[in-house]
């Protein structure tokens, strides 16, 4: 019997947003694997054993994915962190890889999985709570209502004919493009709002797009809508 490789979202920081289902499949998986070359510097670990403590005490598997946009290298990688959890899965244990956010929205994690599965061995994704749901709770906010669409944009690449989208724009990890986006956000006129690190030490909450410094990190997210004034 081979093992079954379990593609978990965390949820974006906050432990106690960690659905049950995650909890227990943590628990429950031999091997837990994380993006990154030391797991004790990874961020979803470091969320992920506040929920479940008993996750010290666990065989890790550290999975190294480089940030940088060079397929070459990005497919070497790849291959190379499905080799390592192969070797788990065939072994018969169960891995749980988690990932910070849900597993389906913009996760690295994605293209292990598919992988994994092209080799034949069991995959299974589990939901997190997305962080732009959680961005917007903590503003005290909704998203949409009634025929309002969402739009859901990676900032770190150019969104600025996105903007023009009717609805609610969101734009994830946009840390490394700031001043470029703020620039376009204020053409648009749009009415602006951002939560770094979200449920996270160091959380900070923006109200406009004046207050946003230049200086923000990689896991800012901005929800921009229509003025109604």
């Amino acid at each position: 019997m081979t093992g079954t490789l379990y593609g978990i979202g965390i949820g974006p920081g906050d432990p106690e947003l960690l659905t049950l289902k995650a909890v227990r499949l943590i628990r429950e998986c031999d091997v837990i694997a994380v993006p990154g070359k030391d797991y004790r510097e990874s961020v979803a670990y470091g969320i992920a054993v506040q929920a479940v403590p008993e996750l010290k005490d666990k065989e890790i598997l550290a999975v190294h994915m480089p940030m940088t946009r060079d397929r070459e290298v990005l497919e070497k990688s790849f291959q190379a962190g499905a080799d390592r959890l192969e070797t788990c899965l065939k072994a018969g244990k169960d891995v749980a890889f988690l990932t910070l956010g849900d597993v389906t929205i913009y996760s690295t994690y994605l293209y292990l999985h598919r992988l994994v599965t092209e080799r034949g061995y069991r995959t299974e994704m589990v939901s997190g709570i997305p962080s732009f749901c959680a961005a917007a709770a903590r503003l005290n906010m909704g998203l949409a209502e009634g025929a309002e669409e969402i739009h859901i944009i990676p900032a770190s690449y150019q969104a600025e004919d996105s903007l023009s989208l009717p609805g609610t724009k969101i734009l994830m990890k946009t840390g490394r493009q700031m001043e470029r986006v703020k620039e376009k956000l204020k053409e648009k006129n749009l009415s602006v709002a951002m939560v770094e690190n979200c449920g996270m030490e160091g959380e900070k909450v923006y109200r406009s797009v004046d207050e946003i410094g230049s200086d923000a990190g990689y896991y800012s997210l901005i929800i921009a809508k229509e003025n109604r004034e």
